[in-house]
């Protein structure tokens, strides 16, 4: 038994034996709880909260304490939760992150540590890290600078790594690059948890970001994926073509989303990856005419009359309302649905509920969310040991994605498969990438697996609990004779 159990990481979820053995019998009430009993008392606990950013809390607070229970809650109903975890209310959380601040997660370097981010990596108690999400916090969904609160979006992310693609929550990092902030609020806010100072650019903000990619690849390897997100626009596009062939690094913004980059007006490349396989789907020729993608975040862009102009011209209008949060969405989706009379085809960056018109015709908007396309590559970059991530690589998810949307969702409205499958959606596109890196001479691993399938889906993380009861189990226990746990 290592001494690295947590004595909280099941809580009464302990058999006897593992609570003798672990030193920790009677520390604990008597009664055993299956996690199944486990996910039903968050879930009371959870509906009890009145708003958004309080439940947002109860999940971050359960993902500190205990971390399968958390995955566990979040794969049950990933339709349910992913508002809260990520868009819209990762937003707000980020917003109210010096409120919302409980434990911090994530790694922290600053402007200041430059010249000693090898060894702050050194700080981080994992040692197998095989992905790595960093935002330096200046362009946050629709909502601007946000500076160090930025770090609710790698979070975010990294946990939709786990929950959608099924990436090992140990082999993640969160990294928030903090330069200073140009916000004016942050700045004067005494709960304010980042540098008080004006964004540090030019040079030395380069020599950051060199120094923090070399560090990173020198410690955890030329495999390791690198996810920059929420950069600003002058940054994100130069950083992205720097790097893209040095290191094993995607910018989500510009390659992988459209649904996430609501403050990006670049972030097109999901866009039109996915409309180059739904063309493959033969939609009844609505893409091939004029289509409406938002990603400006300016609420009620998409006025009435460019709804309606949009249903004259075409039989299936294609309408992205891409920005978010729900806020800043270019219309809703029952505005869509109304003025294009039930024909307009629709996605939105944030989540609507079911829409039914007067005619009773009931729709299932779309989220057009990058969550349908990080987890399942990063599964599959991870798996295989790409070294640089090709454009190739998001044509191919978005060609995966698109084979799973059935003609069923067509008509019920939605174009991309519905949530709750989005497990099996990852570990498709994870496939598809593994089975591509392999005859395009890309990986890294070998002997080339016979079965791919089978080979990912042994990487794939269960948030069932483990046991902890040892194998020469005899009394006493050796744990309670040295009380070493």
């Amino acid at each position: 038994m290592n001494g690295t159990v947590e004595k909280s990481s099941l809580g009464m979820a302990f058999t006897l034996e593992e609570r003798l053995q672990l030193g920790i019998h009677g520390l604990l009430p008597p009664c055993f709880l299956s996690q199944d009993v486990q996910v039903l008392r968050v879930m009371k606990n959870y509906e009890n909260k009145s708003n958004d950013l309080d439940k947002y809390i109860v999940l971050m607070t359960l993902q500190d304490r205990n971390e399968k229970l958390f995955y566990r809650v979040l794969t049950s109903d990933i339709e349910r939760f992913m508002p809260i975890v990520y868009t819209p209310t990762v937003g707000l959380a980020c917003q109210q992150y010096g409120l919302a601040f409980r434990r911090p997660r994530g790694l922290f370097i600053t402007i200041h540590d430059k010249g000693h981010i090898a060894t702050m990596l050194n700080s981080w108690p994992e040692e197998n890290i095989k992905a790595i999400v960093v935002t330096d916090g200046e362009r946050i969904l629709g909502l601007g600078d946000l500076g160090s609160y930025g770090m609710g979006i790698p979070v975010g992310k990294l946990a939709l790594y786990t929950a959608c693609g099924g990436v090992h929550p140990q082999q993640c990092l969160p990294v928030l690059l903090d330069v200073g902030t140009d916000n004016e609020a942050l700045l004067s806010d005494p709960l304010y948890i980042g540098l008080k100072h004006k964004r540090v650019r030019g040079k030395q903000y380069d020599e950051l970001i060199d120094e923090f990619m070399q560090a990173v690849t020198n410690k955890y390897g030329m495999n390791c994926l690198i996810q920059f997100e929420d950069f600003a626009n002058a940054n994100a596009f130069r950083l992205l073509n720097k790097y893209r062939n040095r290191y094993c690094t995607f910018n989500d913004d510009i390659q992988g989303c459209n649904g996430h980059s609501s403050s990006h007006p670049h972030g097109h490349g999901k866009g039109r990856n996915f409309t180059r396989g739904c063309h493959q789907k033969n939609l009844d020729g609505g893409l091939q005419g004029t289509d409406c993608e938002g990603v400006a975040a300016i609420a009620g862009a998409f006025t009435e009359k460019i709804l309606k102009d949009m249903a004259a011209f075409n039989e299936r209008p294609i309408v992205f309302a891409l920005s978010n949060p729900t806020s800043k969405a270019e219309c809703t989706a029952e505005q869509c649905y109304r003025l294009t009379e039930g024909r307009g085809i629709f996605a939105s960056g944030s989540p609507f509920s079911k829409v039914t018109l007067p005619n009773g015709q009931t729709f299932f908007p779309g989220q057009g969310n990058n969550a349908y396309v990080f987890p399942g590559v990063a599964l599959g970059v991870i798996a295989c040991g790409v070294r640089h991530i090709s454009d190739d690589i998001f044509l191919i998810t978005a060609e995966s994605i698109a084979a799973e949307v059935t003609e069923q969702n067509l008509a019920e409205g939605r174009l991309y498969p519905p949530l709750d499958s989005i497990r099996e959606v990852s570990l498709k596109i994870a496939v598809k990438i593994v089975d591509w890196a392999y005859k395009h001479g890309l990986a890294s691993w070998y002997p080339e697996p016979a079965d791919k399938e089978a080979f990912v889906k042994r990487l794939v993380y269960s948030p069932d609990y483990d046991s902890f009861v040892i194998d020469d189990y005899r009394w006493p226990p050796a744990a309670m004779q040295t009380q070493d746990v």
